[in-house]
């Protein structure tokens, strides 16, 4: 069988197809010495050049480490891969910037950013929970004890939330992970606001009792005899509710909602109807002791609605 040759419009067809794809591959080729550049390091399972701009100045090379997404050896990779020198070796050449991008990179920058706003974050919350505690009980360990009990509710519930869902205690998570990085923020501010409720209940009517008497441990047999059935209440109804997110089949929500019932639980019933009256108790008339110069220039301002 002959085969008629080519007519003139296939022909040119042709040529353009094959022009098309030179271009293409053309605007590639300095993207693919850069991705084999890449390659060469280590946890780099592949690298390969995706998109390049018609120019040929900027392009997008896909890069599959070695690793999981959520190892240390793969945030490694990204630094080394940010790095003004690393990038130099790789292209050689100081003309040519490398940029991280992607759905790994990103959640890294984000856990980064949380990670190093917490410290300050904790820092504000903290300070001005003391500040506040400070002008209300017109007391300085007080607000101590409270703050520290709120630490170690703090502690517990992280500590439960890397037991369950990092560690895989009791089976509750379906697969093991780290804790998603805006956790952390979600849940001290929630515990804070609950906290502060509950050492309210219990301290203000404490503290009632010990300016109508001047009986620090009758005051604190009577205070703790009123708020204590409010924070019963309200802590076991605050712990279902987080309870039960438990049963969510998103593991966030899950963590969430663990964490929290075992915050709760720890600072309603341990350290603030078992840990604070009784160091309330042994400080007995030092617990509402301040200094004459800083009653002075705090401002009075009344809890329970009482006259001054």
């Amino acid at each position: 069988m002959i085969t008629p040759p080519p007519t003139a419009e296939q022909q040119a067809i042709a040529a353009a197809t094959l022009n098309a794809t030179v271009e293409q591959y053309a605007k590639l080729a300095q993207l693919k010495k850069v991705a084999d550049g890449i390659a060469k390091l280590d946890n780099v399972k592949q690298a390969l050049p995706a998109v390049s701009t018609d120019d040929g100045t900027a392009g997008i090379i896909q890069v599959i480490p070695n690793s999981a997404p959520s190892d240390e050896s793969t945030k490694d990779l990204i630094k080394k891969l940010r790095s003004t020198e690393e990038q130099k070796t790789i292209t050689g050449s100081d003309k040519i910037a490398l940029s991280v991008t992607g759905t790994t990179a990103l959640q890294d920058d984000i856990n980064e950013k949380l990670s190093n706003a917490l410290p300050q974050y904790l820092a504000v919350v903290v300070g001005l929970s003391l500040i506040l505690l400070i002008i209300a009980f017109r007391s300085i360990l007080v607000p101590l004890k409270a703050t520290i009990g709120f630490l170690l509710s703090v502690l517990a519930m992280f500590g439960s939330m890397v037991a369950v869902f990092q560690w895989g205690w009791f089976g509750i998570a379906e697969a093991t992970g780290p804790l998603v990085s805006f956790i952390p923020i979600i849940a001290i501010g929630i515990l804070f606001g609950l906290a502060m409720d509950y050492e309210f209940f219990l301290v203000s009517s404490m503290h009632e009792a010990y300016n109508e008497k001047k009986n620090a441990k009758q005051a604190v047999i009577n205070g703790f005899g009123v708020g204590s059935k409010v924070v019963t209440a309200a802590g076991v109804i605050m712990v279902s509710v987080f309870a039960g997110f438990i049963f969510n089949h998103d593991a966030t929500i899950q963590a969430i909602g663990f964490g929290l019932a075992v915050g709760i639980l720890v600072d309603a019933f341990i350290v603030r109807m078992t840990i604070v009256p009784a160091v309330m108790t042994l400080l007995d008339k030092a617990a509402w002791w301040i200094p004459k110069w800083l009653d002075k220039r705090l401002p009075h301002i009344s809890i329970e609605g009482e006259d001054k």
